[in-house]
């Protein structure tokens, strides 16, 4: 008994010391988030940004001149030679009107915006001196305006699947997960840890808490430089100041934040150690310190008219309004004060930056994507979104409605073809035809919405470099495999025997498995047309315009289809799936009781009738390769189209 009891302690013991371990492991690991391992000073210098426009659109009689001037392209400067530069422990606020080209040099900074046919960036940007790099790129967490989460998902899972995603191995399983709830306790997500983040038809977090959700899995990665795009959008004012607080004790930590604001409350305004007011033609109107800007617009000559938030007056500078009068030249005012900036900040940054040494550097996204190495392996990457992607889908393909659709619909056809008999020939194949229609009709279209649906969450993750696209697109095929195979089983289970095909395994299993291999083609052939177009309306016009192609090509409706255009059922997966599921029933060899003139009990061979001795019951095997080339082709077209989404890894 004695040792019994001193067995028992001893086990509390160790439990205590491990716990003890643990809540030391992760002390460590909060204090380590709140330092950065590199301080970073980022300058930029004259950047300007132009989109190229067709010729004639805007403006009064706009279509006329379009047609004048449809083959001519239009320049539009976004941004005009702004220049700035912000160093560890600064945090700096981006103001303007909207349209000013805030989001546009935000994205720049960041080493988001790539140049391209209609769209050019120029300028000098550096970070400590040099160009944008993998390694800085590895040290840079990018909010965008949008929060973008899975919505069945707990805040818990989001950032553990995010630390596993983007930590490297270099860290544990185990510190990976530390790292993720020291990101929660630092952002006072603890209360709402185990609840799922939910979406705009799913009943979840707040907007604060989901903002902080953002913040935290770009904070995962203990990064140098952090860019926000509007963290405190539509927020009340005092979860805006939440946020402005967590940021002003990051920028603390050393790290060097950048930020665009519309128009911050005033109790906010002074918690910004730089400001970059921009004009709404995009030209620089202020850069320096916050404490100072009031001052400097007062020198010039502008001041508040009455007491009133400092935001506020910035941007009715910035939109040229300076006493309110409706007379008021603002194309005068907004130059006047362009002079200003010019003469009395621009020269002091270009001598500062002259002063600082060579900083004629520019960014380089193709730089990045030739050093770029990923954190983790290949099949790390596919696991985690696997186990992702499973706990994420369990909550839309067992809902409850799509339950009893597939139960509904199983009874349905049972109760119709309610054991038809084996000589009923016509029946059955009629039934089969069905099953070919529905293995491949609703995995199809319920893949369309998958890509158009996920989108941004897809840019968002790729952008960052979270892993690469073809473990993304493994992981989708695997967990289809899992998901998508269930409810057509439950279907054919409840059909095959109600309806009265042959009451053999052998039989049964054939079927089974023809239906599941229509299902999986016609399911990626699904996610093939969402991807390529990432527009659920186009998507399903032109799905329904493919399956009814294939459905009049599959030989049910139409036994002697024309030979200029019979060559469509060799691209049809149903004509395939419709053959593979009659020799999953018959032999060519097979016999069925015909009516005729002279004898009511007459026989006829099955590869006689006429709807199965068009499409045959001879090639299982090409028919089995043909499907699987058509899944194949359809992945690789996928995998094509998805390489346009985000930034494309080698």
């Amino acid at each position: 008994m004695v040792e019994e009891n001193k067995g028992s302690e001893g086990i509390e013991n160790m439990d205590e010391e491990n716990q003890s371990q643990r809540e030391l492991q992760k002390q460590n690991v909060e204090d380590m988030l709140k330092k950065v391992n590199m301080l970073v000073t980022i300058k930029f210098e004259d950047v300007t940004h132009k989109i190229k426009t067709k010729g004639g659109r805007g403006g009064p009689g706009r279509y006329c001149c379009y047609l004048l001037n449809k083959n001519s392209d239009e320049e539009k400067m976004i941004l005009k030679g702004v220049s700035g530069a912000v160093s560890p422990g600064e945090l700096l606020a981006i103001l303007g009107p909207s349209g000013c080209g805030k989001t546009t040099l935000l994205t720049a900074l960041g080493g988001r915006l790539s140049n391209g046919r209609d769209r050019v960036t120029q300028g000098h940007i550096t970070y400590n001196g040099k160009q944008f790099s993998a390694e800085v790129k590895r040290r840079t967490g990018f909010v965008a305006q949008n929060n973008v989460f899975y919505p069945h998902l707990t805040v818990a899972e989001t950032l553990v699947f995010t630390a596993l995603l983007r930590l490297p191995n270099s860290l544990k399983k185990e510190e990976k997960v530390l790292h993720a709830e020291a990101v929660i306790n630092q952002l006072g997500l603890a209360r709402c840890r185990n609840s799922i983040i939910g979406g705009r038809l799913v009943r979840g977090l707040s907007g604060g808490e989901r903002k902080r959700i953002s913040i935290g899995q770009e904070l995962l990665i203990n990064p140098s430089l952090l860019f926000l795009d509007e963290p405190t959008s539509g927020l009340d004012s005092t979860m805006a100041k939440k946020i402005l607080v967590s940021l002003s004790k990051l920028a603390e930590g050393g790290r060097t934040i950048l930020m665009t604001i519309h128009q911050p409350a005033s109790s906010l305004f002074y918690m910004f150690n730089k400001i970059l007011l921009l004009s709404s033609d995009g030209s620089s109107l202020y850069f320096g310190k916050g404490e100072d800007v009031i001052n400097y617009f007062a020198g010039i000559g502008y001041v508040p008219s009455v007491a009133m938030n400092p935001a506020d007056f910035l941007l009715d500078l910035a939109n040229g309004v300076a006493s309110g009068d409706p007379k008021e030249n603002r194309e005068a005012v907004k130059q006047t004060l362009i002079s200003a900036y010019k003469s009395n900040i621009s020269n002091k940054l270009k001598q500062e930056f002259e002063d600082g040494g060579d900083h004629s550097l520019t960014t380089d996204s193709k730089n990045y994507k030739k050093t770029s190495k990923w954190s983790t392996t290949w099949w790390q990457h596919f696991s985690v979104l696997l186990r992702r992607d499973l706990k994420e889908r369990r909550h839309d393909t067992f809902d409850s409605l799509k339950i009893g659709q597939i139960l509904f619909l199983s009874i349905i056809t049972g109760l119709i073809w309610w054991q038809s008999s084996t000589d009923n020939i016509e029946d059955q194949v009629g039934l089969l035809f069905f099953y070919s229609r529905q293995a491949g009709f609703f995995p199809l279209f319920q893949a369309l919405h998958t890509f158009p649906l996920e989108r941004m969450m897809l840019e968002k993750e790729r952008s960052s470099g979270m892993y690469r696209l073809s473990s993304y697109i493994m992981a989708k095929t695997t967990g289809d495999f899992v998901m998508e195979l269930v409810l057509p089983t439950v279907f054919v289970i409840i059909t095959y025997w109600m309806g009265g095909l042959k009451a053999r395994v052998i039989n049964f299993l054939s079927t089974l498995a023809a239906t599941l291999y229509t299902a999986l083609v016609a399911q990626s052939l699904g996610l093939a047309v969402g991807a390529f177009v990432l527009n659920q309306r186009k998507a399903g016009t032109i799905a329904t315009t493919l399956m009814l192609t294939f459905l009049l090509t599959g030989g049910f409706f139409v036994e002697d289809v024309p030979a200029f255009i019979s060559w469509l059922e060799y691209l049809s997966f149903t004509h395939y799936s419709y053959k593979l599921l009659l020799m999953s029933q018959y032999n060519p060899n097979d016999t069925y009781i015909c009516a005729s003139n002279s004898n009511s009990n007459a026989t006829c061979l099955v590869g006689d009738f006429p709807r199965i001795k068009f499409v045959g019951l001879n090639n299982k095997l090409l028919s089995v390769v043909m499907m699987a080339v058509m899944f194949v082709c359809y992945k690789l077209i996928t995998y094509l189209a998805l390489r346009r989404v985000g930034v494309t890894h080698k």
